[in-house]
């Protein structure tokens, strides 16, 4: 059997990231930018306000107060998206909107509370500083700066900085479409009722959430029964849209796991385990002849109890989701922590425990504790646990006190 980072190694191996697409900004989020993006004009591209108020010469109303205020004549009205052709001559101002061009002459803006609101003559009760609510060309961004570098996550803020500069399309590299699907008879769609034997479907659930937070586009396909025939129709069929496809359950050696005996078949898919716990029997090859990799599309086949799959997911898929992305580092990093109790792992295996991490004192390192039993079944201690207590495969005992690896989860990293 392979250890996981043999495991991990091979299958990274195996994949590139997502070909560059050139795509509207408005389907960009999300993407990492393929090239260096240089301001083609300054922002502001030119001088205007930052308030609701007048555009005044600073002589004009130097001293002025509540008690002396400064009489000017306002000789135009300045709307934003308006420009102004009128000049601030002396003893003359002009109301002047949010947003809206200076007019040639003026040298600050007084906001509108510190008058008496004139439209034909106002009464300027405030001295301003010279240059007060001026938003000065340029001084946001100058034409020629480099704004953002070739491989950066384009979230929300990005996307406006770039409408902001007048991009309507971007290269970049896109996020894969991750197609999961479970498998086993005993599934039942939640929302219907149980039958004997019947246990609801979560794994889907699961899974394309894991893979949204990855950073894919998820489509949850949900379950397939046990049948060799439906089982290879569904996969077969997803390959025209997906990037990746998942699957979970049908792996392990049973007369009834049919993902297994189905992609066996096809010679494209390799089934092994990995020296690891829980989430021993793993899948990985390619299906499809005319996928981008040239043999098809990447898949997965995951174990179908839950944690297995989770931790499945986590170790192999989600480093593979990123892969495809183009973005470094592939891996949660692994950090330390302390552990609060004793605990035991198996031999030969590398066991990645449900945990639960909290801060320490000011300067150690922060403590950790197992949440749950050792069983693949029990969600709820997945979902009560933030990190996983990674324990090497040469160790078989932890003592409280000691050091231990944890594996962060359960956010995007």
């Amino acid at each position: 059997m392979r250890s996981v980072e043999e495991y991990l190694v091979h299958v990274l191996g195996q994949l590139t990231p997502m070909p560059v697409l050139d795509v509207p900004l408005t389907e960009a989020h999300g993407c990492l930018l393929a090239n260096d993006v240089h301001a083609p004009l300054d922002l502001p591209p030119w001088d205007n306000s930052a308030m609701d108020g007048y555009a005044v010469r600073m002589a004009d109303v130097t001293g002025a107060s509540p008690e002396f205020p400064a009489e000017l004549d306002v000789i135009d009205d300045i709307a934003a998206g308006a420009v102004s052709s009128r000049v601030i001559k002396p003893g003359t101002c002009a109301r002047i909107m949010t947003g809206a061009p200076i007019p040639e002459g003026a040298e600050a803006i007084v906001p509108v509370e510190q008058t008496d609101r004139g439209t034909t003559r106002v009464a300027i009760r405030a001295e301003p500083g010279e240059g007060q609510f001026i938003r000065v060309r340029g001084s946001d961004v100058a034409v020629g700066q480099a704004l953002l570098a070739a491989g950066t996550e384009l979230g929300s803020a990005q996307i406006g900085l770039l409408a902001a500069i007048g991009v309507a399309r971007v290269e970049v590299h896109p996020r894969p479409r991750v197609v999961v699907i479970s498998t086993g008879s005993e599934l039942v769609e939640a929302g219907n009722a149980l039958g004997p034997g019947q246990i609801y479907e979560s794994n889907s659930y699961m899974l394309a959430a894991a893979a949204r937070e990855a950073g894919a586009v998820a489509y949850r396909v949900g379950m397939v029964h046990d049948d060799e025939d439906a089982v290879l129709a569904t996969i077969e069929e997803q390959t025209t849209r997906a990037d990746l496809i998942i699957t979970s359950g049908g792996v392990s050696a049973g007369a009834y796991d049919v993902v297994k005996g189905v992609l066996s078949q096809l010679g494209t898919v390799d089934f092994e385990g990995i020296k690891m716990n829980p989430g021993k029997p793993q899948g990985f090859g390619f299906i499809g002849g005319d996928g981008r990799f040239g043999t098809g599309t990447p898949i997965f086949t995951l174990p179908g109890n839950p944690v297995s799959s989770y931790v499945s997911f986590e170790v192999f898929v989600r480093p593979a989701i990123r892969r495809l992305r183009g973005l470094t580092p592939e891996r949660r990093p692994m950090t330390q922590a302390t552990l609060t109790v004793d605990l035991t792992s198996p031999a030969g295996k590398t066991q990645f425990m449900r945990g639960w991490v909290v801060p320490s004192g000011a300067y150690g390192l922060p403590e950790v504790r197992p949440v749950g039993g050792p069983g693949s079944h029990l969600l709820a201690g997945l979902a009560q646990s933030n990190c996983f207590i990674v324990v090497p495969e040469d160790v078989t005992e932890v003592k409280a006190g000691e050091q231990v690896n944890i594996l962060r989860f359960g956010a995007p990293a």
